[in-house]
């Protein structure tokens, strides 16, 4: 597959995932992103072809195609890199050292669906919005 987009996969399923792509999708004025679940063929091939475990990996994941991958919260602050209004937040977001920020970040993974809720199922995109999908 040849992407020419970042590709955002999150878990499907998660209701804290599905909130932050509809954050981003709101967000995405210049159509950087597209979107797929790591639940997905499409998300597991990716996740297998940079040699990412797909079976235990829980965390979103930015693909930026060409350059380089990133998860958990070093993928959240590239993704705030590319919306309007949140660059500056991310840029300063990355003082604090990933170690640190992934400790929150792996809290609020292992607790979402305790604390948020989940889905049956992967959320069904809009006609308006089916585009931005792997």
């Amino acid at each position: 597959m040849k992407a020419t987009k970042k590709i955002i996969l999150f878990d499907g399923v998660c209701n804290v995932c599905n909130s932050f792509v509809q954050f981003v999708i709101k967000r995405d004025h210049n159509d950087v992103f597209q979107f797929t679940s790591l639940q997905s063929d499409i998300g597991i091939r990716l996740l297998n072809e940079r040699n990412i475990e797909s079976q235990t990996m829980d965390s979103v994941v930015l693909i930026d195609p060409g350059v380089a991958f990133y998860i958990k919260s070093d993928a959240a602050l590239e993704v705030g890199k590319s919306l309007k209004g949140y660059h500056t937040v991310s840029k300063i977001l990355y003082l604090i050292p990933s170690k640190i920020r992934d400790i929150v970040y792996d809290l609020i993974a292992r607790n979402r669906y305790t604390w948020f809720g989940k889905k049956n199922e992967c959320m069904v995109p809009t006609p308006e919005i089916k585009s931005k999908f792997l």
